[in-house]
Protein backbone atom coordinates (compact mmCIF):
# COMPACT_ATOMS: atom_id res chain seq x y z
CA UNK A 1 0.00 0.00 0.00
CA UNK A 2 2.95 2.28 -0.43
CA UNK A 3 2.51 5.56 -2.95
CA UNK A 4 4.10 5.58 -6.31
CA UNK A 5 6.96 6.63 -7.08
CA UNK A 6 6.86 10.14 -7.43
CA UNK A 7 3.27 10.79 -6.26
CA UNK A 8 4.84 13.64 -3.93
CA UNK A 9 6.32 15.61 -7.03
CA UNK A 10 2.85 15.11 -9.16
CA UNK A 11 1.33 16.52 -5.46
CA UNK A 12 3.60 19.59 -6.07
CA UNK A 13 2.75 20.20 -9.61
CA UNK A 14 -0.87 19.50 -9.39
CA UNK A 15 -0.84 21.61 -6.04
CA UNK A 16 0.94 24.77 -7.44
CA UNK A 17 -0.59 24.42 -10.88
CA UNK A 18 -4.25 24.52 -9.02
CA UNK A 19 -2.89 27.67 -6.39
CA UNK A 20 -2.26 29.52 -9.59
CA UNK A 21 -5.33 28.79 -11.96
CA UNK A 22 -7.95 28.72 -9.37
CA UNK A 23 -6.39 31.90 -7.81
CA UNK A 24 -9.45 34.20 -9.51
CA UNK A 25 -12.27 31.67 -8.72
CA UNK A 26 -10.84 31.55 -5.10
CA UNK A 27 -11.13 34.92 -4.51
CA UNK A 28 -14.38 35.14 -6.26
CA UNK A 29 -15.53 32.47 -3.86
CA UNK A 30 -13.62 33.80 -0.68
CA UNK A 31 -15.89 37.42 -1.52
CA UNK A 32 -19.25 36.26 -1.78
CA UNK A 33 -18.79 34.05 1.49
CA UNK A 34 -17.94 37.52 2.46
CA UNK A 35 -20.52 39.04 1.47
CA UNK A 36 -23.71 36.74 1.89
CA UNK A 37 -22.94 36.87 5.78
CA UNK A 38 -20.14 38.89 6.86
CA UNK A 39 -18.00 36.09 8.30
CA UNK A 40 -14.39 34.63 7.38
CA UNK A 41 -14.47 32.72 3.75
CA UNK A 42 -11.92 29.88 5.74
CA UNK A 43 -13.19 27.35 7.98
CA UNK A 44 -10.41 25.80 10.03
CA UNK A 45 -10.54 22.17 11.37
CA UNK A 46 -8.02 19.73 12.78
CA UNK A 47 -8.19 16.57 11.41
CA UNK A 48 -6.08 13.07 11.59
CA UNK A 49 -3.92 12.73 8.81
CA UNK A 50 -0.60 10.21 8.22
CA UNK A 51 1.08 8.06 10.57
CA UNK A 52 -2.40 10.02 12.71
CA UNK A 53 -1.03 13.33 12.66
CA UNK A 54 -2.67 16.03 13.61
CA UNK A 55 -3.21 18.85 11.32
CA UNK A 56 -5.27 21.83 10.63
CA UNK A 57 -6.85 21.20 7.31
CA UNK A 58 -8.13 24.58 5.06
CA UNK A 59 -11.87 24.97 3.49
CA UNK A 60 -14.03 27.68 2.25
CA UNK A 61 -16.56 27.85 4.86
CA UNK A 62 -20.48 26.47 3.96
CA UNK A 63 -22.02 27.05 7.21
CA UNK A 64 -23.13 30.01 9.22
CA UNK A 65 -24.93 29.59 12.72
CA UNK A 66 -25.38 25.89 12.39
CA UNK A 67 -27.17 26.20 8.49
CA UNK A 68 -25.64 25.66 5.34
CA UNK A 69 -25.39 29.05 3.29
CA UNK A 70 -26.61 29.98 -0.32
CA UNK A 71 -23.05 29.81 -1.38
CA UNK A 72 -22.48 27.31 0.78
CA UNK A 73 -24.96 25.10 -1.21
CA UNK A 74 -23.07 25.71 -3.92
CA UNK A 75 -19.60 25.03 -2.97
CA UNK A 76 -20.58 22.07 -1.61
CA UNK A 77 -22.63 20.61 -4.56
CA UNK A 78 -19.65 20.89 -7.07
CA UNK A 79 -17.11 20.39 -4.49
CA UNK A 80 -15.48 23.84 -4.37
CA UNK A 81 -15.40 24.13 -0.85
CA UNK A 82 -12.43 21.93 -0.90
CA UNK A 83 -9.92 24.39 -2.99
CA UNK A 84 -8.06 25.57 -0.35
CA UNK A 85 -6.87 22.27 0.39
CA UNK A 86 -4.16 22.35 -2.23
CA UNK A 87 -2.04 24.34 0.69
CA UNK A 88 -2.31 21.42 2.76
CA UNK A 89 -0.79 19.45 -0.59
CA UNK A 90 1.58 21.77 -1.23
CA UNK A 91 2.61 21.67 2.90
CA UNK A 92 2.87 17.98 2.90
CA UNK A 93 -0.07 17.15 5.26
CA UNK A 94 -2.41 16.19 1.96
CA UNK A 95 -2.13 14.84 -0.98
CA UNK A 96 -4.12 15.16 -4.17
CA UNK A 97 -6.02 11.65 -3.79
CA UNK A 98 -6.08 9.55 -1.08
CA UNK A 99 -8.17 8.75 1.76
CA UNK A 100 -10.44 11.09 2.94
CA UNK A 101 -9.54 13.36 5.81
CA UNK A 102 -11.58 12.73 9.33
CA UNK A 103 -11.19 14.55 12.47
CA UNK A 104 -10.92 12.27 15.47
CA UNK A 105 -14.48 12.31 15.94
CA UNK A 106 -15.23 10.93 12.85
CA UNK A 107 -13.04 8.00 13.42
CA UNK A 108 -15.08 7.24 16.32
CA UNK A 109 -18.49 7.54 15.10
CA UNK A 110 -17.54 5.42 11.72
CA UNK A 111 -15.85 2.84 14.63
CA UNK A 112 -12.20 3.49 12.61
CA UNK A 113 -10.17 4.63 15.55
CA UNK A 114 -9.22 1.47 16.58
CA UNK A 115 -5.74 -0.45 15.58
CA UNK A 116 -7.77 -2.63 13.05
CA UNK A 117 -7.91 0.37 10.95
CA UNK A 118 -4.20 1.51 11.21
CA UNK A 119 -4.07 1.07 6.93
CA UNK A 120 -5.71 3.74 6.36
CA UNK A 121 -3.33 5.97 8.12
CA UNK A 122 -0.11 4.94 5.95
CA UNK A 123 -0.80 7.05 3.29
CA UNK A 124 -1.49 11.07 3.24
CA UNK A 125 -5.60 12.22 3.17
CA UNK A 126 -6.66 13.43 0.05
CA UNK A 127 -7.79 16.47 -1.12
CA UNK A 128 -10.57 13.85 -3.75
CA UNK A 129 -10.50 9.95 -4.04
CA UNK A 130 -12.80 7.45 -4.18
CA UNK A 131 -14.59 7.93 -0.83
CA UNK A 132 -14.86 11.51 -1.39
CA UNK A 133 -16.26 11.14 -4.95
CA UNK A 134 -18.82 7.94 -4.93
CA UNK A 135 -18.84 6.99 -0.79
CA UNK A 136 -22.20 8.11 0.96
CA UNK A 137 -23.79 5.04 1.64
CA UNK A 138 -22.13 3.55 4.69
CA UNK A 139 -19.27 3.49 7.21
CA UNK A 140 -18.28 -0.14 5.59
CA UNK A 141 -18.35 0.83 1.77
CA UNK A 142 -16.26 3.67 2.38
CA UNK A 143 -13.47 1.80 4.34
CA UNK A 144 -14.00 -0.55 1.16
CA UNK A 145 -13.42 2.57 -1.10
CA UNK A 146 -10.46 3.67 0.63
CA UNK A 147 -8.95 0.27 0.46
CA UNK A 148 -9.44 -0.35 -3.07
CA UNK A 149 -7.53 3.01 -3.47
CA UNK A 150 -4.51 2.34 -1.38
CA UNK A 151 -4.51 -1.04 -3.45
CA UNK A 152 -4.92 0.21 -6.98
CA UNK A 153 -2.89 3.96 -6.45
CA UNK A 154 -0.81 4.53 -9.00
CA UNK A 155 -0.11 7.40 -11.35
CA UNK A 156 -2.65 6.58 -14.33
CA UNK A 157 -5.46 5.56 -11.46
CA UNK A 158 -4.61 9.20 -9.45
CA UNK A 159 -4.89 10.75 -13.06
CA UNK A 160 -8.20 9.55 -13.83
CA UNK A 161 -9.77 10.40 -10.50
CA UNK A 162 -8.20 13.68 -10.95
CA UNK A 163 -10.40 14.26 -13.80
CA UNK A 164 -13.48 12.67 -12.41
CA UNK A 165 -13.28 15.42 -10.07
CA UNK A 166 -12.67 18.19 -12.45
CA UNK A 167 -15.85 16.75 -13.66
CA UNK A 168 -17.56 16.77 -10.17
CA UNK A 169 -16.67 20.63 -9.89
CA UNK A 170 -18.40 21.43 -13.45
CA UNK A 171 -21.19 19.79 -12.67
CA UNK A 172 -21.76 18.36 -9.31
CA UNK A 173 -21.17 15.76 -6.93
CA UNK A 174 -24.60 14.43 -7.29
CA UNK A 175 -24.85 14.37 -11.65
CA UNK A 176 -21.41 12.36 -11.68
CA UNK A 177 -22.86 9.72 -8.91
CA UNK A 178 -25.81 9.41 -10.47
CA UNK A 179 -24.02 8.75 -14.11
CA UNK A 180 -21.72 6.32 -11.91
CA UNK A 181 -24.25 3.90 -10.24
CA UNK A 182 -25.81 3.51 -13.63
CA UNK A 183 -22.85 2.62 -15.26
CA UNK A 184 -22.13 -0.96 -15.08
CA UNK A 185 -19.55 -1.97 -13.03
CA UNK A 186 -18.27 1.41 -11.91
CA UNK A 187 -15.30 0.43 -10.03
CA UNK A 188 -13.73 -1.37 -13.03
CA UNK A 189 -13.89 2.28 -14.76
CA UNK A 190 -11.98 3.69 -11.92
CA UNK A 191 -9.29 1.06 -11.92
Amino acid sequence: MQPYAGKRTVDLIAAGTALVVFAPLAAGIALATWFEDGGSPLFLQTRVGQRRRPFTVFKFRTMRDHRVTRVGRWLRRTGLDELPQFINVWRGEMSVIGPRPLTAEDLRRLGWADRSHEWRFAARPGVTGLSQLLAGRSARYSGRLERLYLSRQGFWFDLRLMALSSVVNLVGKRVVRHWLSRTPAADSHLG
